[in-house]
């Protein structure tokens, strides 16, 4: 039986061992023995969530599984993990998507077979320590880290103009994160200590929360992407292979507002509140402004990570929205928690729709090597098990009552009612634009007559394919249906650190 204290640990390594050990046998000649090897690491990854979810107290919202280890002690770092209901729900969404990506990618990629797999099984090990990290300088060592693996899947497996889009992606998610280990160190000088419970209790000067604020607010609202840091976003998505449009869709953007939870709101939770009616500002931007430019785009990958980019901004909102409810209590510091546990569900439903869409892309790309819609028409006729899957998918991205897509969007939306009900209507145009863009591109692709020759000739999914549909179908309806399937995972937690946002640390 595993011990408790090494099982984070071997969910970091695990899948990075499995990276090397590709790297090290593999090339394109075992091509489907790397494939193989892939899967049993990506199935031994999401089987270690088994025990981890066991092992896991959801009444309690104290960080456990806890590790520790030294590291550089002389300079007050130590190799430090745990995990609270928030880190749970994050790293099981990691393993999952993980194994979708080597599933999904088992027929879309014949070249640099063995490359590709140990990149994403590097990633997914990095992606695990960000989650599990509970000292800062370790969360940022892994949070830069993983920059190395997705600028190498998409500069390497992308589009025709991958370099460009590869180090746009770099630059715009690195230099945003500089003045964060800056904020660190300063923050370590005031408390003695890197380990971030600890820098929840830091008394500092509005103007010194003001600062950090800038500082984590950088780092993170570019990785979310926020408007007007997000034109990074549907190049990376346009040009990066399928598996890395569906990486960045279900996670990476995710870890921005989970550095808003982790660090921002505990840390500097009055220049949280001070600031916050500028942050919904930017995040009412992104749901109407981007959702008009998402209905404008001729490509399909454009659209979708445009869509993204809108269905995040609900999530920076119902994090935001917390602390103007909370002025208020009753009803309004329902509200709050309301809102909070919405954003979280957003993130968390958003990974499946929209990652599903990038692989459905991906399949009909790999058969046409075509993005653009006005080149299919008709797929309906020659792939009925895809459409009515992708079907599935739309709808959850419309955020359709019965899909995971409507719950947090939903919640968000009446918790902001409360707030302001111009704030509220805002919110809900999501829906409407959501579905104007979504639905106008599934009936111009699968629908009307068959548009060219290359549409005659298509095949239906099968076999692995429809493996990969069935997978990310079942959480999109089991969540659509009863939230409180993920719901106890991470409300203790979510309701701790929303306690950590209402005392003041001035």
């Amino acid at each position: 039986m595993l011990h408790t204290s090494a099982l984070l640990n071997y969910m970091i390594w695990v899948p990075v061992f499995g990276a090397v050990l590709i790297m090290l046998i593999g090339d394109d000649k075992r091509a489907e023995a790397i494939r193989m090897l892939a899967l049993i690491f990506a199935v031994i990854s999401m089987v270690l969530c088994v025990p981890m979810m066991q092992m896991f107290n959801h009444n309690s919202a104290a960080m456990q599984m806890v590790f520790n280890a030294a590291w550089l002690p002389q300079y007050g770092i130590q190799y430090t993990l745990g995990v609270d209901g928030l880190s749970v729900a994050m790293i099981l969404l990691t393993s999952f998507t993980t194994l979708i990506v080597v599933l999904a990618s088992w027929k879309m990629v014949r070249e640099k077979v063995a490359q590709y797999m140990a990149a994403f099984l590097l990633l997914q090990g990095i992606m695990v320590g960000v989650f599990a990290a509970t000292d800062a300088i370790l969360f940022y060592v892994f949070w830069e880290a993983m920059l190395i693996p997705m600028y190498l899947i998409i500069g390497i497996w992308g589009s025709s103009n991958r370099s460009y889009a590869a180090m746009k992606f770099f630059l715009y998610t690195f230099l945003g994160s500089v003045l964060t280990l800056v904020s660190l160190i300063y923050l370590y000088r005031v408390s003695g200590s890197f380990e971030i419970s600890k820098l929840y209790a830091v008394k500092l000067s509005l103007t010194a929360q003001t600062l950090i604020f800038v500082a984590f607010f950088l780092a993170f609202a570019v990785k979310i992407p926020m408007w007007p840091v997000h034109t990074w976003l549907p190049d990376a998505h346009t040009e990066a292979p399928a598996g890395g449009s569906v990486i960045l869709a279900a996670i990476m953007l995710k870890m921005g507002a989970y550095g808003f939870l982790r660090f921002m709101m505990p840390i500097v939770p009055d220049a949280c509140a001070h600031l916050a009616w500028a942050v919904i500002g930017l995040s009412l931007v992104a749901v109407v402004y981007i959702g008009f430019v998402a209905i404008i785009q001729t490509d399909m990958k454009r659209l979708v990570a445009y869509s993204s980019i809108a269905h995040m901004g609900v999530v920076t909102l119902g994090l935001f929205l917390f602390f103007i409810l909370v002025k208020d209590f009753g009803a309004a510091g329902q509200s709050a928690v309301m809102a909070l546990d919405g954003a979280v569900v957003q993130m968390i439903s958003h990974a499946f729709s929209s990652g599903a869409l990038f692989i459905a892309i991906g399949v009909l790309y790999d058969r046409m090597h075509t993005r653009k819609i006005t080149d299919f028409g008709g797929i309906v006729n020659k792939m009925p098990v895809f459409a009515a899957f992708c079907m599935l998918f739309v709808m959850a991205n419309v955020g359709l009552p019965g899909t995971s897509g409507f719950v947090g969007e939903f919640m968000v939306i009446v918790a902001s009612f409360k707030a302001n009900f111009w704030v509220a209507f805002a919110t809900a145009t999501t829906l409407i634009l959501a579905a104007a863009y979504t639905l106008w591109m599934y009936k111009r692709v699968f629908y009307g007559k068959v548009g060219n020759d290359k549409v005659a000739r298509l095949q239906d999914i099968s076999g692995v394919e429809i493996l990969v549909m069935v997978l990310l179908a079942i959480p999109v309806l089991v969540i659509g249906v009863y939230p409180d399937s993920i719901l106890p995972i991470f409300q203790k937690s979510v309701v701790h650190l929303m306690h950590q946002g209402l005392v003041t640390k001035i």
